[in-house]
């Protein structure tokens, strides 16, 4: 079975989140960035199921470069493959715009369980 995690990456709990100067954005300055720990708790699960039936275990994340650690901690917590879409365009997206850009990078993978 060939299952497709989306992950994102968060702010780490412990870090103190602040307003930035724009009155709409965080300072990013100083946070610890860290994978979303529900995606995490699905990362597990994914990985558990391929134990059990066979198959892989694919990561896709958006994001800029530094996201890229957040692809890296779950292929070293045993997945097989990643995928970070870092498109500039993307920067900013809402919502709507991310799911977009997730549901055409996971279109072009194969896959039983999303």
């Amino acid at each position: 079975m060939d299952i497709v995690v989306l992950v994102k990456q968060v702010p780490d709990t412990e870090s103190l989140v602040q307003i930035a100067a724009d009155g709409v954005s965080i300072k990013r300055d100083d946070i610890k960035w860290v994978m979303n720990p529900y995606d995490e708790l699905a990362v597990e699960e994914a990985l558990r199921i391929r134990e059990a039936k066979g198959g892989s275990v694919t990561i896709v994340s958006v994001g800029a470069q530094k996201a890229q650690e957040t692809v890296r901690t779950a292929l070293a917590m045993g997945a097989d493959k990643g995928l970070l879409v870092n498109d500039p365009k993307a920067e900013g997206s809402d919502a709507l715009g991310t799911a977009r850009i997730l549901a055409a990078a996971v279109k072009s993978l194969p896959c039983d369980l999303v």
